[in-house]
């Protein structure tokens, strides 16, 4: 067993014999966060992954219709909390970019290659539902 430190919290730990490429300790916080890491990578470069997420996601909210009233109904401190910090958002001069899932901004023209495109409010706020698109450009 080889000792390495967990890239969550930092602190040292031994790796399982079955798995010598270990890089998360075993405590649930830095799994949690390891679980992220993935997810987060698989949503970036798997299509079939990040569609399959989408249908599951729209799914379930079909299921689901009155989940988000009943939780408002059941929480009234953490809905006048977010009342707050959207009044706050709102009211800022339009720097800021608020994003769910994946949003890339460009200062300059983009380059060829493969994007991802997502509707865009005037707030800049982006959910999962992207569209993978290739750019060519054609001429200079």
């Amino acid at each position: 067993m080889n000792s390495k430190i967990c890239l969550a919290c930092g602190e040292l730990f031994l790796t399982r014999p079955q798995n010598p490429t270990q890089t998360y300790c075993s405590k649930k916080a830095c799994q949690l966060k390891r679980r992220g890491a993935w997810q987060k990578l698989k949503l970036q470069t798997d299509t079939d992954y990040r569609d399959n997420q989408m249908r599951a996601q729209k799914a379930w909210m079909k299921r689901n219709p009155d989940y988000w009233q009943k939780y408002r109904d059941t929480h009234p401190s953490n809905v006048e909390k977010d009342r707050v910090l959207q009044q706050h958002t709102n009211n800022t001069d339009g720097n800021d970019e608020i994003a769910k899932m994946d949003v890339s901004t460009c200062s300059s023209c983009p380059s060829a290659g493969i994007y991802f495109l997502m509707p865009c409010s005037k707030k800049k706020i982006a959910k999962m539902d992207v569209w993978t698109v290739e750019l060519t450009l054609i001429g200079t």
